[in-house]
């Protein structure tokens, strides 16, 4: 007999928070409960969609002003704490996420609910709010985990020939990739543990790459040395929404929220970099050099926009936009990708400071497209940039950390550093150039 587990994070019932009486009632006239019920709600809906404490708040807010109450919020990774007053009355609640994720259909969704309350969602009663937001509560994910598998396994094949990879590579970090991510993907929606889904997912990884190349090596004699792309296979583990929105959040003085998205997004890299490593010596692989090749500087931009394109597609269709924005977001992230990584190969700009441009690109095309197609800005950003990351040198970092080469590890983890931090500097730059009400602290 199949034992019972009992939920850790109990439901919350929304609709018992209306008045009995008051289904004809705008929320507006409502008591002071079942407006706070609303803003927290839309709140956390927010939260688990990966959104950082900034745009939470300023959402909680702008239904607070419409309804005629004050609110303040104390916003974390995966809680919040707020307190709602009308000048009488106040009403406190502390609200908790089972677990973190990216969603950025959800998110636009959201977007979308709290524009039109501005406009006709004031006249609507409480229960009929919350109606709306149990149909928008259902999206979980547009893709099954067959079709998220190929799209970890285009972005990491994208991304293994923007990091030097060639055709043998780029194939085993597409098969292995797919697979490790098919398999997150199910060990995510059985509510199974962040730990157990990062290392069994990786593993498989790493396992499959090194199987089809041991294929390609007896079959048709393929040089060993291809081993160097396994570390491609696993990078559709890097936790690029949690790393970014921690800096934006630290940029607006959001420490709580900031902390802990960065502590998040550490935990996620250090695990999976360390199940990664132990694969490696089992399976003895060792992070060595591609296989350099040659080609004319046109050539090699085309193949950079074409691959950059693919990796943040495929990035952006496992945070779960649709198909439109995924596309939005890749045609970005092409053109800020290829001109940073020109920008080290023809003028010869350190990383650091190539990563800086590359975002900030990111980030004002992305606000000159959000203008037009009303779509929310991190989601065309962050999907944009996380092909910037730096994974493969934090895994060398502690791949030879492991190995006890201290100075080797120093300078991959200092190189890696630089980058991390130029990445959201970028992007809180261009909100800056381009968004008013972010260049203040109010």
């Amino acid at each position: 007999m199949q034992q019972m587990i009992r939920k850790n994070h109990m439901d919350i019932a929304w609709h018992e928070y209306t008045d009995e009486n008051g289904e004809d009632i705008p929320v507006t006239q409502a008591s002071l409960t079942e407006k706070a019920s609303i803003i927290g709600r839309v709140g956390i809906m927010l939260l688990s969609c990966g959104t950082g404490a900034w745009r939470v708040r300023s959402s909680m807010n702008t239904l607070a002003e419409v309804m005629g109450i004050t609110c303040t919020a104390d916003i974390g990774l995966m809680s919040i704490e707020y307190t709602c007053f009308d000048g009488q009355d106040g009403f406190t609640q502390s609200l908790c996420l089972t677990n973190t994720g990216v969603n950025t259909s959800k998110l636009n969704r959201l977007e979308n609910f709290i524009r039109e309350f501005e406009i006709d969602g004031k006249e609507m009663s409480g229960e009929e709010l919350h109606s709306l937001l149990d149909d928008i509560e259902r999206i979980h994910g547009l893709y099954s985990p067959i079709a998220l598998g190929f799209a970890a396994a285009l972005a990491c094949c994208g991304f293994t020939f923007l990091l030097g990879g060639g055709l043998v590579e780029m194939f085993c970090a597409f098969v292995g990739a797919g697979f490790g991510n098919f398999l997150r993907c199910k060990l995510t929606k059985h509510h199974f543990t962040l730990f157990l889904s990062i290392v069994s997912s990786v593993s498989l990884a790493c396992l499959v790459y090194a199987g089809f190349l041991k294929i390609g090596e007896m079959l048709w004699g393929i040089s060993i040395q291809h081993e160097a792309g396994y570390i491609c296979a696993m990078l559709f583990i890097i936790p690029g929404f949690p790393f970014i929105t921690s800096g934006i959040d630290l940029a607006k003085l959001d420490m709580r929220s900031g902390m802990e998205r960065l502590m998040y997004a550490l935990i996620i890299i250090q695990v999976a970099t360390m199940a990664a490593w132990i694969m490696a010596l089992l399976l003895h692989l060792k992070p060595v050099d591609f296989i350099k090749m040659s080609m004319p500087v046109e050539m090699w931009i085309l193949l950079r926009l074409i691959a950059s394109f693919c990796g943040v597609f495929g990035f952006s269709v496992m945070f779960n936009s649709p198909i439109r924005l995924a596309a939005t977001a890749a045609l970005i992230g092409a053109v800020a990708n290829t001109l940073r990584l020109e920008l080290v190969d023809l003028a010869g700009m350190p990383p650091a400071v190539t990563a800086f441009i590359g975002a900030l690109t990111a980030g004002l095309l992305a606000s000159l497209i959000k203008n037009k197609a009303g779509y929310p800005r991190i989601s065309l950003t962050v999907p944009s940039i996380v092909i910037m990351v730096p994974g493969l040198y934090l895994y060398r970092g502690i791949y030879n950390l492991g190995m006890m080469s201290l100075s080797v590890a120093a300078s991959w983890f200092a190189a890696a550093i630089l980058i991390i931090a130029a990445l959201p500097l970028g992007l809180i730059f261009a909100r800056i150039l381009t968004d008013r009400t972010f260049r203040y602290c109010t």
